[in-house]
């Protein structure tokens, strides 16, 4: 077996001869000086900076209190640590890594020591002061992460340092600012003096703005008629105000229910879950009207596709007025019984028939639901009539012909009888009356006889 020698001599590698055997060794150098001399071709090496130029450089080593930056100079550039960033007691490491290609601000070309001093953070300064006064003029958000809690506000990290006041911070006044550090976060630049160097900023004011667009989208989706699900947010004397789960709207002290509302919080409470029918949607002034009435069964038209005109109804007279007295009939219901259907004979006062409290039959002879307007009448109901269906379930049927007229069959002298509701026992107070007035008339056989 052969094995091939290895080479240990080549032109490539040593020098050559010419055809007359003289020796011309290998070409290691070209000299591509010209005519300029070595310190020219040294100086033409080295970037030209003034001080407070920004220069770039790559990091070449991070001590404790330092970094060195090779920026292309004779020497590395040094930035303190107090240079590197706007964050207060921080480590060089946290700010930059080996090999990071960085922006600096010359300081000093050359400090009592010579060295090169630069400054990171003044370097981001420039540019973020160009940016941010751009920012401005254009009405944009900036964003930044909370870096320090100071007295009356935080300190946002901006490429600057930005002030954000405790109230503008939220859409309202926050007490504990120490959970926003770390938070990256959007506000508004409201105040801006390069020459203080001063930045003032609003995260409430961009809130705001976001809000708006959401309630104009809100707004728009927002249809009249509707019905939606909310919470009381707040209750004041006019009203109640309910999230709608993009903003509020207001239920009207009137649209609270179909009954007479003394107070909003007699209906609701804050917290409270119901659910609304959309009335009204003003765009232009960001207001939503609702309804919680709307909701619910309207008492009046409940009450008028139940009841008929001529039927009997057991009421309260709530109150007396010059021309009549008011009875309530049903859950928010009252009609008027005007003076003129209080009795057969003629009545010169309410007060001589009947009182506030008394309870009583009534016959209904007008219903007016647009008007929402019930007429009654004392003195028909004394002569009979068809008794409205709620109360014929209060007495048997033996209490009514076939048309559902009473007809006081029942004899409620009986002493197994005991009245088991109001409107049997003012039944029971009626037959009576009845049958008293009937025992003392006179006969017609008696009528015109001698007393003698």
């Amino acid at each position: 077996m052969s094995v091939e020698p290895i080479a240990l001599w080549s032109e490539e590698a040593m020098g050559t001869f010419d055809e007359e055997g003289h020796y011309l060794p290998r070409k290691i150098t070209e000299d591509d000086m010209g005519d300029a001399s070595l310190e020219e071709a040294m100086a033409g090496t080295i970037i030209e900076f003034d001080d407070g130029d920004l220069v770039e450089g790559t990091v070449v080593k991070i001590d404790r209190d330092e970094v060195l930056l090779d920026i292309g100079f004779k020497s590395e550039g040094v930035i303190p640590a107090r240079e590197l960033s706007i964050r207060n007691d921080v480590h060089p490491e946290e700010i930059v890594s080996l090999g990071d290609r960085i922006e600096a601000l010359v300081l000093q070309k050359e400090d009592k020591e010579g060295r090169l001093v630069l400054s990171k953070k003044r370097a981001q300064y420039e540019r973020a002061w160009a940016t941010i006064e751009k920012l401005k003029e254009a009405d944009q958000v900036v964003k930044g992460p909370v870096i320090e809690v100071v007295k009356g506000g935080l300190i946002v990290d901006i490429g600057l340092r930005g002030f954000l006041p405790a109230s503008l911070v939220e859409l309202r006044r926050v007490r504990e600012l120490q959970p926003y550090v770390g938070r990256v976060i959007e506000a508004k630049i409201i105040e801006l003096d390069r020459n203080r160097n001063n930045v003032v900023l609003s995260r409430r004011a961009w809130l705001e703005e976001a809000q708006k667009e959401q309630r104009g989208d809100f707004l728009t989706n927002l249809k009249p008629g509707e019905r939606r699900k909310g919470v009381v947010s707040s209750v004041v004397n006019f009203g109640a105000f309910v999230d709608l789960g993009g903003m509020d709207g207001l239920v009207h002290v009137s649209e609270l229910s179909w009954k007479h509302v003394d107070h909003p919080s007699s209906v609701v409470q804050v917290g409270d879950e119901i659910e609304v029918e959309v009335l009204d949607v003003d765009l232009d002034k960001e207001r939503i009207s609702l309804s919680l009435k709307a909701t619910q069964i309207d008492p009046w038209q409940e009450f008028a596709n139940t009841h008929e005109v001529g039927q009997l109804v057991y009421g309260r007279i709530t109150k007396l007025v010059p021309f009549g007295a008011f009875v309530q009939v049903g859950d928010g219901i009252e009609g008027l019984v005007h003076i003129s259907e209080m009795a057969a004979h003629h009545v010169d006062a309410p007060e001589q028939v009947v009182s506030p409290g008394e309870e009583l039959w009534v016959k209904i002879i007008e219903i007016d639901l647009q008007r929402r307007r019930i007429s009654l009448s004392i003195k028909q109901a004394a002569e009979g009539g068809e008794v409205s269906e709620e109360y014929r379930e209060a007495f048997g049927a033996h209490a009514y012909d076939a048309e559902g007229n009473y007809i006081g069959n029942y004899d409620y002298s009986d002493a197994e009888f005991t009245p088991e509701t109001e409107a049997q026992a003012a039944w029971a107070d009626y037959a009576a009356e009845q049958s008293a007035a009937e025992a003392s008339a006179p006969t017609t056989e008696t009528a015109g006889s001698d007393p003698s």
